[in-house]
């Protein structure tokens, strides 16, 4: 019997370290869904510079038929996001989940001087400031799970499909099934 088509338009959500990114890149290869990275989107250049044309990259990309993107959405796109995706796959984990993923993934790119979006890295001397991911995962995880909640029961967003995962067992079992089994 033939597979049931999966989705066309999808968003990756949960918090800072839940694993949105490597879920999405995964998924786009179980769906042949083009993945983009909003992170990548976002920031142009090194010094965290912002992406002058982000909102119409956003535009052009979700105006296609078929995409993967990890990202609740920043302010300026994230009712564009949510308003031309039909699935929303929601990492809904715990903070004694994320955290020691956030904390361990600064770790290795602070250690390894990793690139990553524009060029940029994270740099020890960051690990004190605010806007750290370790800071930002842990300050800002209930309200971005609230967030999440609003919209997956919001009217205006009813015709999602939304795939809450409580756990990563369970994210690991439902990507298996959309992989067949493998």
């Amino acid at each position: 019997m033939p597979r049931a088509p999966g989705p066309r338009r999808v968003l990756v959500v949960g918090s800072t370290g839940a694993g949105k990114t490597t879920l999405a890149r995964a998924l786009s290869g179980a769906e042949g869904l083009p993945y983009h990275e909003m992170d990548a989107l976002y920031f142009a250049g090194e010094g965290w510079r912002v992406n002058d044309a982000f909102a119409e990259d956003v535009e052009r990309i979700t105006a296609a038929p078929r995409w993967i993107i990890d990202s609740l959405g920043y302010p300026e796109v994230r009712d564009l996001l949510w308003e031309r995706a039909d699935t929303v796959v929601w990492l809904d984990y715990p903070r004694r989940v994320i955290m020691p993923r956030v904390l361990r993934r600064s770790l290795r790119r602070s250690l390894l001087r990793e690139r990553i979006f524009g060029g940029n890295r994270e740099r020890w001397a960051e690990w004190l400031g605010a806007d750290h991911p370790a800071w930002s995962a842990w300050r800002g995880h209930a309200a971005r799970r609230a967030e999440i909640g609003r919209r997956v029961h919001a009217p205006a967003f009813a015709p999602l499909h939304v795939v809450r995962l409580a756990t990563p067992a369970l994210t690991a079992a439902w990507l298996r099934a959309r992989q067949g089994g493998r």
